[in-house]
């Protein structure tokens, strides 16, 4: 198994990266405690995990690289400001008097496919690990399904 090693540099100045190409605001040390958060979720081993064993070394770096982008755009959304947090997602109702915000509901099947549905970043993270993983997962000798057992 090889490490895949963040590169604040390459990042920056991929195009798929553009809005966070600015080298003042997200300095190196900053990209690399997101990439470092984002190892939660996406394995910086090549093949580390079970769901990154249908991937090449290039797909688990571009899903590595697209969880740090939608982990700071998340932290863009919600805002650095104490005064004013935003709260990602959509909004259904609001009133101003005696204060009152409505969230629409995720349409989503879990809340893993919502938080990833919440930025670009994250949508294409969702399609490219659904393209990578298929073909579910084999107990002994049979596929099982999900809640169906022999």
């Amino acid at each position: 198994m090889t490490t895949i090693v963040f590169d604040p540099a390459a990042f920056r100045t991929n195009p798929l990266f553009s809005p966070f190409s600015n080298a003042v605001v997200y300095t190196d040390p900053l990209l690399n405690s997101w990439a470092d958060i984002a190892t939660g979720y996406i394995s910086d081993q090549n093949g580390g995990s079970c769901v990154n064993q249908g991937m090449n070394l290039k797909q688990q770096t571009l899903a590595l690289n697209l969880m740090v982008a939608h982990l700071l755009a998340l932290s863009t959304q919600i805002g650095n400001v104490p005064s004013t947090p935003k709260t990602p997602g959509l909004k259904q109702a609001a009133t101003i008097d005696k204060v009152s915000v409505t969230l629409t509901p995720p349409p989503i099947k879990n809340q893993w496919q919502w938080w990833l549905n919440l930025t670009p970043y994250g949508q294409q993270l969702l399609a490219l690990l659904q393209v990578a993983s298929v073909g579910g997962f084999f107990y002994g000798a049979f596929p099982v399904m999900p809640n169906f057992r022999r």
